[in-house]
C-alpha cells in the first residue's frame, strides 16, 4: 500500500492512483505563474489532485476545478480535496477533456496540466499506470485544442512535458493561437541532459522568457534555485 505523501500544508493520499506524487507535478505546481492573480483555475488530468492543492495554497482563486477520467484516481482526488484546508474551493469532475470542453461554458484564467506522455509504446505491465502514462489517453493536440477553448482571453496555460516533446508542443500550440511566453528547462544535475520542459502559453505574443533549473548538485544536495522554488511545499526543504 502506497503511503500518503505529506507536504507542509496538506497530505496526498495515493494508494488508488496509478500515478504517484512525483517531481514533475511539484515543479509545475510551484512554477505556474500567478502574476495575473487568476480567479479560476483548471487542472487537466489531476491524478491525486496535488497540483490543484498547490494552486489553492499559492493563490486566492475562488474556483479551482480538476478533471480526471480514471475512476480510482477521481475518487482519490476528491478524498484529498475534502481533507485539505481548501475543500470549499476545490472541485473534481469525473470526465474526459473533450466532453468537458464541449459542455462547460466557463472560461479559466489559468489552466495547468501534467499530461501523460509516454508515446513510444511504453508499457510497464501495470494497465492503469500505463494508461496514465501513455499519450494516447490525452493526445497533445486534444489537450491544446480544448485548452484554447477553455482559456480566458488573458489566461495562461502551463504544461510540463519531456524536453524531446518541447518543439512539437510549441508548434501544436501555435496552431491553436497559443504562443510561448515562458519556458524553464530542467536538468537533474549539472552534467545530465535536459529532462523536462515547463512551458507557459497565452493568446498574446510576447518575448519568451527562458530559464534553466538544475535540481541537485549531487544526490540529495539540492540547488538553491530548486529549494527556493519548492520550499513552501516539501517538509524537509
Amino acid at each position: 500500500m502506497s503511503r500518503p505523501f505529506r507536504f507542509k500544508q496538506f497530505i496526498v493520499r495515493q494508494d488508488r492512483c496509478a500515478m504517484k506524487v512525483g517531481t514533475d507535478g511539484v515543479l509545475l505546481g510551484a512554477w505556474a505563474s500567478l502574476e495575473e492573480e487568476p480567479n479560476s483555475v483548471l487542472d487537466i488530468g489531476a491524478g491525486t489532485g496535488i497540483i490543484s492543492m498547490m494552486m489553492a495554497q499559492r493563490c486566492r482563486a475562488e474556483t479551482i476545478d480538476a478533471l480526471e477520467i480514471d475512476g480510482n484516481a477521481y475518487e482519490q482526488c476528491v478524498e484529498n480535496f475534502e481533507a485539505s484546508p481548501w475543500a470549499d474551493r476545490l472541485f473534481c469532475y469525473h470526465a474526459g477533456l473533450l466532453e468537458f470542453a464541449l459542455e462547460i461554458e466557463d472560461k479559466y484564467d489559468l489552466i495547468v496540466s501534467n499530461p501523460p506522455f509516454y508515446s513510444e509504446g511504453f508499457a510497464s505491465g501495470n494497465t492503469s499506470r500505463d494508461t496514465a502514462r501513455q499519450s494516447r489517453s490525452l493526445p497533445f493536440n486534444e489537450l491544446l485544442d480544448s485548452a484554447s477553448k477553455l482559456l480566458s482571453s488573458e489566461g495562461v496555460l502551463s504544461i510540463i512535458v519531456p524536453f524531446k516533446e518541447e518543439e512539437h508542443l510549441i508548434t501544436l500550440a501555435s496552431k491553436n493561437n497559443l504562443f510561448l511566453n515562458r519556458i524553464m528547462r530542467v536538468k537533474g544535475n549539472p552534467s545530465s541532459e535536459i529532462k523536462r520542459s515547463l512551458l507557459e502559453f497565452g493568446f498574446d505574443k510576447k518575448e519568451t522568457k527562458i530559464d534553466t533549473l538544475i535540481i541537485e548538485y549531487e544526490r540529495h544536495r539540492y540547488t538553491t534555485e530548486y529549494i527556493t522554488l519548492t520550499q513552501d511545499f516539501y517538509l524537509k526543504m
